[in-house]
């Protein structure tokens, strides 16, 4: 239900009633949904403007838009972009990226992106080694898949039936 989340936030503002954080992140969330990419990178990049503070599920949310809108690069970019907005990445900030990747067949970034968790003290975790391992299987990379099924008892991560059937 985009439509209606985006004409509360324009009701909102022409009612003279500011915006915040939460406003924003339910209309960005709302897009995400509904498939609107572009409208939720749009509402984030107002955000400044309206002197409203993205946080992580800003983040999350827009970065979800990319993923369900085929937008693996943008996905990336606000990935990268979040420690000068001075917001702090967690696993479902990773999870929704590698599933970007995933989506696209972009299985070496994936791959990175699952790698680069533990150099921001994040564990992977169900979610995101199952989404790395469907990348590696989309990309042909069926080795690859086997090794992270494997190397998630040692992560302490229980594969699922998602995850058996990416591998």
């Amino acid at each position: 239900q985009w439509q209606p989340a985006l004409h509360l936030l324009i009701f909102m503002r022409n009612a003279r009633v500011v915006p915040d954080e939460v406003t924003y992140n339910a209309a960005i969330s709302a897009c995400e949904k509904g498939g609107q990419w572009q409208l939720a990178l749009h509402l984030l990049s107002l955000m400044p403007d309206a002197k409203v503070v993205p946080d992580e599920i800003t983040y999350n949310a827009a970065i979800s838009a990319c993923e369900k809108g085929g937008q693996w690069q943008l996905a990336l970019d606000l990935l990268s972009s979040m420690p000068d907005a001075k917001v702090v990445p967690d696993e479902i900030t990773y999870g929704a990226a590698i599933s970007a990747c995933e989506k696209r067949g972009q299985w070496q970034f994936a791959l990175n992106l699952l790698i680069s968790m533990t150099d921001v003290q994040l564990a992977p975790n169900q979610i995101t080694y199952s989404a790395a391992i469907s990348a590696c299987e989309k990309g042909a990379q069926w080795q690859l898949a086997l090794n992270l099924l494997s190397l998630m008892p040692d992560a302490k991560v229980v594969p699922n039936e998602i995850t058996y059937n990416a591998a």
